[in-house]
């Protein structure tokens, strides 16, 4: 029986009462931190190709990609510190426990610069703290007439013309870990930075098990990038109505605190 569930059982409230600090409310139990501030340990799980194009997409549509770079470790502690100023007064507060990080990984023989890039970013974030999960890359390559992928005369696969490599899986591998995370006895809270609807599921599945068993399952929330000066904004990710979650909206300033000013060339 996990520590959630023993304290959600009559023999576990009663030794509550005597093993404080640990209080109940709306999104499941809480450690109390310094100060007496009530405190969710928080998993950030972020799809990070999302959150990096849509920073882009959001506030500077025609950029370089380049200059919208975001370091994990920093977008999940803005993420957080925003979250936490837009709680009203009595809801609980979010503590930063882990960041998982999900990203495509280019291949070193079609994209040796970009290979070196991506390896030298996630050795970083991973030195900084993030727990960084990357995934090959899918490319297209060229078939003769018998069916058969072209090479050259090294025997590497030569790509089709025009294609460009694609993310394949990350949705599933941020599905996964959210369902993890909010599974562990020493995670309150998970919260999703990505806007792809694919991951609808997913919110539906926590949002579901933590209503109905909200001492075995984590509160989920998600963060969104939000340019009040746009005409036209993206939303956020939500659940099927009638679900609702809390989601937090990161502006320019949180979008400052999270770009990586690191040189990796």
């Amino acid at each position: 029986m996990s520590q959630r569930e023993k304290l959600t059982t009559s023999t576990g409230m009663a030794k509550l009462d005597a093993l404080l600090p640990v209080v109940f409310g709306l999104a499941g139990i809480f450690s109390i931190g310094e100060g007496g501030a009530m405190a969710l340990r928080t998993a950030v799980v972020i799809d990070y190709e999302n959150v990096h194009r849509m920073a882009r997409g959001t506030f500077d549509p025609q950029g370089d990609l380049r200059e919208y770079l975001i370091h994990p470790m920093q977008f999940a502690r803005a993420a957080i510190r925003e979250r936490n100023d837009r709680q009203r007064e009595g809801y609980p507060h979010a503590e930063l426990s882990k960041v998982l990080v999900f990203r495509g990984r280019p291949s070193a023989q079609h994209e040796p610069t970009y290979y070196t890039r991506n390896t030298s970013q996630a050795t970083q974030w991973r030195a900084d703290g993030a727990v960084v999960t990357l995934r090959e890359l899918k490319y297209t390559y060229q078939y003769d007439e018998h069916g058969r992928v072209v090479t050259d005369e090294a025997g590497r696969k030569l790509l089709a013309s025009g294609s460009k490599p694609q993310e394949k899986g990350i949705d599933v591998l941020c599905a996964l870990e959210c369902v993890r995370q909010a599974q562990r006895d020493d995670i309150d809270l998970v919260v999703l930075a990505s806007r792809d609807t694919d991951l609808v599921p997913v919110l539906d599945q926590l949002h579901d098990a933590h209503r109905d068993r909200p001492s075995l399952s984590a509160k989920v929330e998600t963060v969104a990038w939000f340019d009040r000066d746009a005409l036209r904004q993206g939303g956020s990710l939500q659940p099927t109505r009638p679900r609702k979650i809390w989601n937090t909206n990161l502006g320019r300033r949180q979008l400052e605190a999270s770009i990586d000013r690191n040189d990796y060339r």
